[in-house]
């Protein structure tokens, strides 16, 4: 049996196209002589280019991204050397949208008719970012159990100076990591149906309850913020930033001072509401000189992918003030 298949049925030129389409595969042809490459409908679509006869390769490299593209023409430049299959995966622009594309053929002259070279384009831009979501997973719970490690050496370090016996260390200490718990069950994504997940001021003084009484007195951190209602996804990422700061805070800034206070307020803009992270009493505060680490990055990517907004850092010279601001309408996201 040859074309016809278990089924019954002959494979037809109409078929093979309906399965191309199905799997979103773009055919290209390259002339190695003149440079000129030809692509059917579904390779000017996936490029976002109109439809031409042909086009050349540094019209169509035009679209790569820039930090891509002369990795992808050294590529397609050095196919005819290549042994057998090859394939090069690359992202290109459409606008301010980014596509991963992925190019494949064969080379060494493999197949070659006509001085032409044939090949595929396929849009792998969803393994693309399935690929960077693990990542990003992967280095966020590294980075988180890196943090809670080193909270949790200094709760037992604060404890064993004020605890007066064994039992009262054992019981203080308890308690502090409990409610650290507490606040870290705020860090992740909640169940779907839970619905919306507190009001502002409450979910800020949960977060911040392990930390408030570890100095000389309790009532050092001072939440005053308007009364608003927050969704899942706005819960979730606002209790990431606080959590980050608050574990910086311990580590460097105010929170790691008996005597070092916190005050979070809010203002109001039109479409934002305005958070003012306030540290006092703490150690000399300076900006960092080395480029930011994963936890800053983390904290950069939540606010303006997530919350829609942007934060500031200003190192002043009585302690470190944060300026976070979320745009109002992912509240109740």
């Amino acid at each position: 049996m040859t074309a016809e298949q278990p089924s019954g049925h002959i494979w037809q030129p109409e078929h093979l196209r309906l399965a191309m389409k199905a799997a979103g595969v773009a055919l290209w042809a390259w002339n190695v002589d003149t440079d000129l490459l030809t692509m059917d409908a579904r390779g000017f679509e996936l490029w976002g280019m109109a439809w031409s006869d042909s086009v050349t390769f540094e019209e169509l490299s035009s679209h790569i991204h820039p930090a891509d593209r002369d990795r992808v023409r050294a590529a397609f430049a050095a196919t005819r050397a290549v042994l057998g299959d090859y394939e090069t995966d690359f992202r290109i622009l459409i606008g301010d949208e980014v596509r991963w594309i992925a190019a494949r053929g064969q080379g060494e002259d493999v197949g070659i008719v006509g001085r032409t070279m044939f090949g595929i384009f396929l849009d792998v831009t969803g393994r693309k970012q399935a690929e960077e979501g693990h990542e990003l997973l992967a280095g966020e719970m590294s980075h988180r159990v890196k943090n809670l490690l080193a909270i949790a050496s200094g709760l037992t370090t604060i404890t064993s100076r004020s605890a007066t016996s064994i039992g009262d260390m054992a019981t203080e200490l308890t308690g502090r990591l409990t409610a650290l718990g507490r606040a870290h069950d705020l860090v992740r994504p909640l169940s779907a149906g839970q619905g919306a997940a507190a009001l502002l001021g409450d979910l800020l003084s949960i977060l911040l309850a392990p930390y408030d009484d570890l100095g000389a007195f309790k009532g050092r951190i001072r939440v005053a913020v308007e009364r608003a209602g927050i969704g899942e996804s706005a819960a979730t990422g606002i209790a990431l930033v606080i959590h980050e700061l608050a574990t910086n805070s311990m580590k460097y800034g105010a929170l790691s001072e008996p005597t070092g206070t916190l005050d979070i307020t809010s203002a109001t803009e039109t479409d934002h509401i305005v958070l003012t992270w306030l540290e006092r009493g703490g150690p000399a505060v300076i900006a960092p000189a080395t480029p930011a680490g994963f936890g800053s990055q983390l904290v950069q990517r939540t606010v303006s992918g997530q919350l829609g907004g942007s934060i500031r850092y200003d190192w002043s010279e009585g302690g470190l003030i944060v300026t976070l601001r979320i745009k109002r309408s992912r509240l109740a996201l």
